[in-house]
């Protein structure tokens, strides 16, 4: 029987048996097989992956494995682009957008918050999101591993947290989204834009309290909900604040 020897880095201990953490250990196997299918079988999603080293030189995913070989697997670098000399990272995508599955729908209402394209669709299968993910070169975010590991999946996170305030944290320190937000620039419920809109257009369907006491109203492009900086807005601003905070990039 033949075997390599492995060693998994930073947060992708996250997802292998407490026996295999933090150290290297030996992995067996019968018949040679792709280095991504190794990797997953041990339970870590490819989309966490981003540099794999075997005896020191770089491979891809494609790669098969061989009997002695020893395999480092690294994480996301934050600091600096392994994009060039690693085929196992792929190229960003063109733009920050997000498809959420069925289990992070207050993740994907504050990511909209935030001024991100977010996409929900609480009704599609995993084989559904893998292709709409792919096909628009989306970010999927979900907390489940077997959807992240779909070959149709390029570009995907498994989510820590649990709490949606806490993931929303997680996000946006992952995936570097500070400078990119554009707040209450998104329709929370449907994802449309909000575009400003005269108060006269729309008087008919405020509240006479509504009315009286606020000016200035956004409305969306695409499901036509009114947005206004009600209570709701101040409360929002604090999350916002929170949440900047949470990531270390405010006091």
């Amino acid at each position: 029987m033949a075997q390599a020897y492995f060693r998994f880095y930073a947060q992708l201990n996250d997802f292998l048996p407490p026996a295999r953490r933090v150290s290297g250990f030996t992995y067996q196997f019968e018949q040679t097989s792709s280095i991504k299918n190794m990797i997953e079988a041990m339970g870590v999603p490819h989309t966490e992956v981003h540099l794999i080293l075997v005896n020191s030189q770089p491979v891809d995913f494609s790669y098969l494995v061989k009997d002695q070989d020893r395999i480092s697997v690294y994480p996301a670098f934050r600091s600096i682009d392994v994009s060039s000399v690693n085929g196992a990272t792929p190229r960003s995508p063109d733009a920050i957008r997000f498809v959420l599955d069925v289990h992070l729908g207050r993740l994907a209402a504050y990511l909209r918050m935030l001024g991100f394209d977010t996409l929900y669709p609480d009704d599609y299968r995993d084989e559904e999101l893998a292709r709409l993910a792919n096909a628009e070169q989306r970010i999927l975010l979900t907390r489940d591993t077997g959807l992240l590991k779909r070959n149709a999946v390029t570009y995907g996170y498994y989510v820590r947290e649990t709490d949606p305030e806490h993931q929303l944290v997680e996000v946006v320190k992952v995936f570097d989204l500070a400078q990119l937000m554009e707040p209450f620039h998104r329709c929370l419920h449907c994802n449309g834009i909000l575009e400003p809109v005269d108060k006269a257009e729309i008087r008919d369907q405020l509240l006479p309290n509504t009315a009286q006491y606020y000016e200035e109203f956004r409305r969306c492009q695409s499901c036509g909900k009114i947005f206004w900086k009600g209570s709701h807005y101040q409360r929002m601003q604090a999350m916002i604040e929170r949440v900047l905070r949470g990531a270390g990039l405010m006091r």
